[in-house]
């Protein structure tokens, strides 16, 4: 049977808007059964989704899609080049709606959209189940959504419908590239090495440029070429589940095993029992090949029995998040940034803990409660930028902390400037796990007449 070619157009919601291009122009040129997906969700960007349709209930998919959408969306549709993202996020219909929208904007056929419908398992029907799982501590809970990782079959049950592109929510991230395979190949739905070839092909490809030298470059010791205008990948995944991956024509970037086997093992907690809802991939044994420059070919995945059990995410209120930010430069810098900090723990002490980072000496290393920057020498860096957070139930509490920030400017230390603030509502993270029966996954077309 004929090759399946799936090219990543984004590893991430916010991702480069131009990658999606380049992806198409060599799938075109290669030809044959091909698939663009575009991977745009993860944990905090639903969480920001479920905050955004709860504001406006027409909104809470991906922002950039019409960015993404718009360069290639003609071409795919002219050329047989189906579309699988995650860019319906919390409103997968809603996305379906605005592709309608895009499409007769730019004259071009009708598509045949289908959304994957079931992530969402915050209604009633699944309240006890999640408490149950979630503990007893959670009977209190106040739960703003709840959304399970759903795997590949629906989307391939779409596909084999006839949809040109499939929009889902909460999906685990390869299952965007299993889905596609499990329509084009036909394979059973216990055939568990080759879905797992298939799930380790999608997680090389849902980082999008990483896997092309993206993340991977480090000057002096991992030199990538033209990083400016690095590539994203493309598989070509054959009837057995193998996979070749090779970047799209004409960019910058660099593919080869070194930077596919740092991809390969990303985020990977067990490289024998690989988990995903599609299958349970084990790379122990894998192997990569170079088989031509910017062309690497993964062998030696085994896969086992799927789990019975999906991961959910729960998202809650968790009030109100403050920032504040505001600059010191010039001798004593670093000194003048860490008392405007303690002005601010004494200024705000009765709102809770009060984060605060040099951004530049000390930030990334820090903890919540400041006293990791507390025992660290002071430093005479002369270029630093403060920057002040808290979490507090009650808006008016956490709103102090940018009239506070701002009243640095005179209050002194010295030489503060450039102050910016932000106040927006938070939403915290819980996960368990609900028994896959719980959790059906289906699909349906939406029409351009759909509201």
């Amino acid at each position: 049977m004929q090759s399946l070619l799936v090219g990543c157009a984004a590893g991430f919601s916010g991702d480069r808007t131009d990658a999606a291009g380049p992806v198409v122009d060599t799938l075109v040129r290669l030809g044959g059964p091909a698939v663009l997906i575009f991977e745009t969700l993860a944990e905090r960007t639903l969480a920001l989704a479920q905050l955004a349709r709860r504001r406006d209930p027409s909104a809470g998919y991906e922002p950039l899609l019409d960015d993404m959408l718009r360069p290639v969306l003609g071409r795919c549709l002219a050329h047989g080049i189906r579309i699988a993202s995650n860019f319906g996020a919390a409103n997968p219909a809603g996305a379906a709606r605005r592709i309608h929208q895009l499409a007769a904007e730019l004259g071009v056929r009708e598509p045949r959209i289908a959304v994957v419908e079931g992530d969402d398992v915050a209604g009633g029907q699944h309240r006890a189940a999640l408490l149950a799982h979630l503990g007893a501590d959670a009977a209190d809970l106040p739960i703003a959504s709840a959304n399970a990782y759903l795997g590949a079959d629906a989307i391939a049950q779409a596909l084999r419908a006839g949809a040109d592109i499939v929009v889902t929510g909460r999906v685990a991230d390869p299952s965007l590239t299993v889905g596609p395979a499990l329509a084009h190949f036909g394979w059973a739905a216990d055939d568990w090495d080759r879905i797992a070839r298939a799930t380790m092909a999608g997680h090389l490809l849902e980082c999008g440029a990483q896997v092309c030298g993206g993340y991977y470059a480090d000057p002096g010791f991992k030199d990538v070429e033209d990083l400016a205008h690095v590539g994203f990948p493309i598989a070509e995944i054959d009837a057995d589940g193998h996979c070749t991956i090779r970047k799209s024509d004409g960019t910058g970037g660099l593919l080869d095993e070194h930077s596919a086997k740092e991809q390969l093992l990303y985020e990977v907690h067990d490289p024998a029992a690989y988990i995903t809802p599609d299958v349970v991939a084990d790379i122990s044994q894998a192997e990569l090949q170079q088989m031509a420059p910017q062309s690497v070919r993964l062998t030696g995945v085994r896969g086992h029995p799927r789990p019975a059990q999906l991961k959910v995410n729960v998202f809650h209120e968790h009030g109100w998040l403050a920032e504040g930010e505001i600059s010191y430069a010039g001798p004593g810098a670093e000194a003048r940034a860490r008392l405007a900090a303690d002005v601010l723990r004494e200024r705000l002490r009765d709102c809770g803990p009060l984060r605060a980072d040099l951004i530049g000496v000390a930030s990334i290393l820090g903890d919540d409660g400041g006293a990791w920057l507390a025992d660290q020498p002071t430093g005479d860096a002369r270029d630093v930028r403060l920057r002040v957070a808290l979490n507090h139930h009650d808006r008016a509490m956490a709103e102090r902390l940018a009239r506070e920030v701002t009243a640095l400017y005179t209050c002194g230390p010295a030489g503060g400037g450039g102050v910016r603030t932000q106040l927006r509502a938070r939403l915290g993270t819980r996960s368990c796990t609900l028994p896959r029966e719980l959790v059906p996954a289906t699909f349906r077309f939406i029409s351009a007449e759909a509201r």
